[in-house]
């Protein structure tokens, strides 16, 4: 648990990435004004900002769930599993080209938990600066600080396979390319920057259009109780929301294993992680 809180510390606040936070950077987070809630509330979980154990607990299973070996690192093809494979082959290439951020284990073409973290919050709250920067890193293939409509059109070419596969009626690029402009209304037509991105509160839906289908065609057909949960808890993150939803899923099934085994113990005691 302490490590998975300072690391979406760092995540949220050291926007350098050089795993150091400077006093400017505390100032303009929200870290201590969480400190501060920490100390006046007497449920963690109410906590939304970096120290709920809810959070953690779903990081921690969503990791363990795609650690198939237990080894406590995720390679590509556990990576593909990740939310029902909703990630197509070439953006989980480009995590694993370590571009949008270097990884902290020392196993070559693998992913350590904190690695895990970074992505995970980045995937689950694309309207985050931190994750629009990961994830715009990742479509910018030549690094020049613009989004070409080559580049996206790359991406999106797996979507586009995909659909056809699965016998959905296929979004044609051009279509699609029309439909992201008239959202970000970029400063240039030709091509994105982060700062088009930053402007536009609906910039996220750039990226699950590129890359996560179950996103997209979530966002296709405007999944009415996604927009339910929006219109309700109107200050939540998509993160708290996602969080929220996996840990009922996940205590359910957690229920659900305790009747069958008539035990309380999910985990292998001699497989519990070091967190």
């Amino acid at each position: 648990l302490p490590e998975t809180v300072i690391y979406r510390i760092f995540y949220s606040i050291n926007r350098s990435g050089n795993g150091h936070l400077t006093l400017r950077e505390l100032k303009r987070g929200n870290l201590v004004a969480a400190m501060q809630q920490l100390d006046e509330e007497e449920d963690i979980n109410k906590i939304l900002r970096y120290f709920s154990y809810e959070h953690f607990y779903v990081i921690y299973c969503k990791f363990w769930e795609l650690d198939t070996d237990h080894d406590f690192l995720i390679d590509k093809e556990n990576l593909i599993r990740y939310g029902n494979h909703s990630l197509t082959y070439r953006i989980v290439d480009r995590v694993f080209s370590q571009v949008p951020r270097k990884f902290t284990s020392m196993t070559e073409g693998k992913m350590g938990y904190e690695d895990f973290v970074y992505f995970i919050l980045s995937e689950e709250d694309k309207s985050s600066e931190p994750s629009l920067e990961y994830w715009f890193k990742c479509i910018d293939l030549d690094g020049n600080g613009i989004l070409t409509t080559n580049e996206m059109q790359f991406f999106y070419e797996e979507q586009l396979h995909r659909m056809e596969c699965m016998a959905q009626e296929p979004v044609l690029f051009e279509d699609i390319l029309c439909q992201m402009i008239d959202m970000i209304g970029p400063e240039n037509e030709t091509y994105f920057t982060l700062r088009d991105l930053k402007k536009c509160k609906l910039s996220g839906n750039i990226f699950n259009i590129l890359f996560n289908l179950n996103k997209f065609m979530a966002f296709e057909t405007r999944d009415p109780f996604l927009i339910r949960q929006e219109r309700e808890n109107p200050t939540l993150t998509e993160w708290d929301r996602f969080a929220h939803r996996e840990y009922i899923r996940l205590s359910m099934e957690e229920d659900g294993e305790d009747a069958s085994n008539g035990s309380g113990d999910v985990w292998d005691e001699s497989l519990e992680a070091p967190f």
